[in-house]
């Protein structure tokens, strides 16, 4: 009798808990819904060239182009371009402006107050120009010219000579002394 009663307990445990699943199963959803999005798709870069290209204007580019393909896509240099002062492996932002300057650009006249006379014809490009070069343009001492060249490496190379005042520590009045 033991034996009996035993499958009995065994028979409704198992019903209940037959009837408790069927019920979970059965049941609508609780709680609110989880709503997933997929992640943005990056915006396309708006870049505007501008200088010694074939076709200057604005183009846009796939997201992480490099100035490389902004000369691509204007057509690429002309033949006076210089090419040389650009890092073409710089990676663009959206809105920017690429200027390619021309090889007769931003150079600098290199005067001297010393009475050699063989300097004063000279030009010194702000775009190429090592430290020593631009060393010796008038007020612009070591420490200036490590500013000029750490500017046109981060912010690219100088359009006009009027750039130059965008270094720190270039006010007007030094910039009057350089023209």
């Amino acid at each position: 009798m033991l034996k009996r009663g035993a499958m009995l307990l065994a028979g409704i445990l198992i019903g209940l808990l037959s009837a408790a699943l069927l019920t979970i199963m059965s049941s609508r959803p609780r709680g609110h819904a989880v709503e997933l999005s997929l992640p943005p798709t990056p915006e396309p870069l708006w870049v505007h060239v501008c200088g010694a290209v074939s076709q200057p204007g604005i183009y846009q580019l796939p997201p992480g182009s490099i100035l490389q393909q902004a000369v691509d896509a204007a057509g690429g240099p002309t033949s006076n371009a210089e090419m040389s002062t650009l890092n073409l492996a710089s990676q663009l932002r959206d809105g920017q402006q690429v200027y390619i300057p021309k090889v007769e650009e931003s150079f600098v006249p290199l005067t001297s107050s010393s009475t050699s006379t063989d300097l004063t014809d000279q030009l010194v490009n702000s775009n190429t120009a090592p430290a020593s070069e631009l060393d010796l343009l008038p007020g612009i001492g070591p420490s200036l010219a490590q500013k000029i060249i750490e500017h046109r490496e981060t912010y690219g190379p100088f359009t006009s000579i009027d750039d130059l005042i965008n270094v720190s520590g270039i006010g007007p009045a030094k910039l009057e002394d350089l023209l």
